[in-house]
């Protein structure tokens, strides 16, 4: 996605390609954060963060495989353990970073040629085989995946015209991408019932929205009721409420 510059009130720093970061919760379908910036490390790290803040324990992280998601997980999953000391002279060694055994992560490779995808390959970063093997039995797909996050993409491209692929239609004001971005978010969470979640075993359609599903609202939202709604959110900012 490109941002391009029409008024003088545009920012140099705004223009360019911008990246938009966005984490799901594969069995409620909840997009939990996003971000919208560049493809840097400061970013990814202020996208972890954020994500990180939303979960009450580590959670199974998949990806692509930019190196920052691994980068910025091992700075928010580490303890800093200083050597024993070794009673000889010298100086002593540096305190090691020892990732939380704990962490779970995951990448995803996809081979292409001509356009096509050809290969998938899945590659363990952090954590236990066994262990990754066992979450995935309770996870969608039930394996190493980035099909949920791609699918919510070509939601964004359908309804946000800036976001399409191939066209000319661009973005003008970085501050109103975020707004708008926004706003098909609080859609997709609250608004549109999501196909899978509301079909159970007997196909018979009952709407359920991810929101529903994650247990933030007990109800389908309208469009009115989300853009006049005021969401109040705790002090650690992990448990939004509703006050529609």
């Amino acid at each position: 996605m490109v941002l391009c510059k029409k008024k003088k009130s545009v920012s140099e720093q705004e223009l360019g390609k911008k990246w938009i970061w966005t984490a799901i919760d594969t069995p409620t379908r909840l997009i939990v954060c996003f971000l919208i910036g560049d493809r840097t490390l400061e970013d990814a790290r202020r996208f972890l963060k954020d994500l990180v803040s939303r979960t009450k324990q580590p959670p199974l992280f998949t990806s692509d495989e930019l190196p920052h998601y691994a980068d910025g997980l091992t700075e928010l999953f580490h303890q800093v353990v200083a050597p024993k000391p070794t009673g000889r002279p010298g100086r002593p060694r540096s305190p090691e970073k020892i990732i939380d055994e704990n962490l779970d992560y995951a990448t995803v490779h996809k081979t292409r040629e001509k356009g096509r995808i050809v290969k998938v390959e899945t590659k363990i970063v952090f954590g236990s085989s066994a262990r990754i093997e066992n979450r995935l039995k309770h996870l969608p797909g039930n394996t190493i995946n980035t099909s949920f996050v791609e699918r919510s993409n070509l939601n964004w491209r359908m309804w946000d015209a800036h976001l399409t692929r191939k066209s000319l239609m661009f973005a003008k004001s970085f501050r109103w991408l975020k707004a708008k971005f926004a706003i098909c978010v609080g859609f997709y969470n609250f608004i549109r019932p999501h196909e899978t979640l509301s079909r159970g075993e007997d196909r018979v359609f009952r709407p359920n929205t991810p929101a529903m599903a994650a247990g933030i609202t007990d109800h389908q939202w309208t469009v009115k009721s989300l853009l006049m709604c005021r969401i109040v959110v705790n002090q650690i900012g992990t448990t939004p409420k509703n006050r529609c």
